[in-house]
């Protein structure tokens, strides 16, 4: 169960987000809609621990992540939560199977089962066969599925994602998206994903809609 109570987020004079109160259910697909300025993705932030609130809680499994120290805010996020971004921010220099083995490496898997975990994901995502290439060789869409193992290494809670198909065209963008569907009901993954694409949020198990900083609509 993940829930944030009362999240209130400034920057400097600018209020960004005014009250926030919502529960993550497990093993679904949420979507965050709203225009530009909205807050969304300032929320996903929050959530994923990468900021924090100038008040309000952020409970993993009823623990208040948000006063945890630094470095175990860290290690909580690595073993906790994935991330999937617009721009797959893979490193260029490391294969496809190199670049998803990070972040278990970084938890201190040994070499031989991290790669043996990532070749596992990769199978699940059709890309066994490329596991081998660096980013500039794969397309748009495989660089994307790359970054979506590579969240999912650590078997996290949830995975966050800000825009995955922004970057992509419309068969590419469709395939991802019904690549988190299968991942939903294969690997009983939770997703958290903001987006501008309103034919993603219409599919989506829960859809929250963010206006001015503040839920205007959840469906």
């Amino acid at each position: 169960m993940i829930e944030i109570k009362n999240i209130h987020k400034n920057y400097g004079t600018l209020e960004v987000l005014k009250g926030i109160n919502l529960i993550i259910p497990e093993q679904k697909i949420v979507t965050i809609t709203g225009a530009s300025g909205a807050g969304k993705s300032t929320l996903l932030y929050i959530l994923g621990t990468l900021d924090l609130p100038e008040y309000g809680e952020v409970l993993y499994d009823n623990q208040n992540v948000a006063l945890l120290s630094p470095n175990r805010l860290a290690a909580f996020r690595n073993l906790n939560i994935g991330f999937v971004f617009q721009f797959h921010h893979l490193l260029p220099e490391f294969t496809a199977l190199e670049n998803v083995c990070i972040p278990a490496w970084i938890k201190g898997e040994n070499k031989k089962n991290a790669e043996k975990h990532a070749l596992k994901l990769l199978e699940l995502l059709n890309l066994k066969e490329r596991s081998g290439h660096k980013p500039a060789e794969l397309s748009g869409g495989e660089q994307q599925r790359v970054a979506v193992a590579r969240a999912l290494i650590n078997s996290p809670k949830v995975i966050l994602a800000d825009e995955p198909s922004g970057n992509l065209d419309t068969h590419t963008k469709r395939e991802l998206h019904q690549l988190f569907f299968n991942l939903r009901d294969e690997l009983k993954q939770t997703f958290v994903i903001v987006t501008h694409d309103q034919e993603l949020a219409d599919i989506s198990d829960l859809k929250i809609s963010l206006r001015d900083g503040k839920i205007e609509e959840m469906q």
